[in-house]
């Protein structure tokens, strides 16, 4: 049985952690990944939506564990890269 990941509580306690851990011992399956945003986002839309679609679009965005907001604007990317 693999090793459950440690509870690290500082950047310093992760970069040892990292630095010296061989990570193959460990019980990685919790892990998730996280998308990080780098580009401004300089415009704003106003957009209007069902109350039963905006209450499902935030459900869906809890249950990815972000900002619903943030959740339509990853969906509509992923969709405009599908057409590329």
């Amino acid at each position: 049985m693999k090793k459950p990941l440690p509870n690290l509580t500082t950047d310093k306690a992760a970069e040892d952690f990292i630095d010296n851990a061989d990570l193959k011992e460990y019980d990685l399956s919790a892990l998730t990944t996280t998308r990080f945003e780098f580009q401004p986002k300089e415009r704003s839309i106003t957009m209007r939506l069902s109350e039963p679609l905006l209450e499902a679009i935030k459900n869906e965005a809890g249950r990815s564990g972000m900002p619903y907001q943030r959740f339509i604007r990853q969906t509509l990317e992923q969709a405009m890269q599908l057409k590329s």
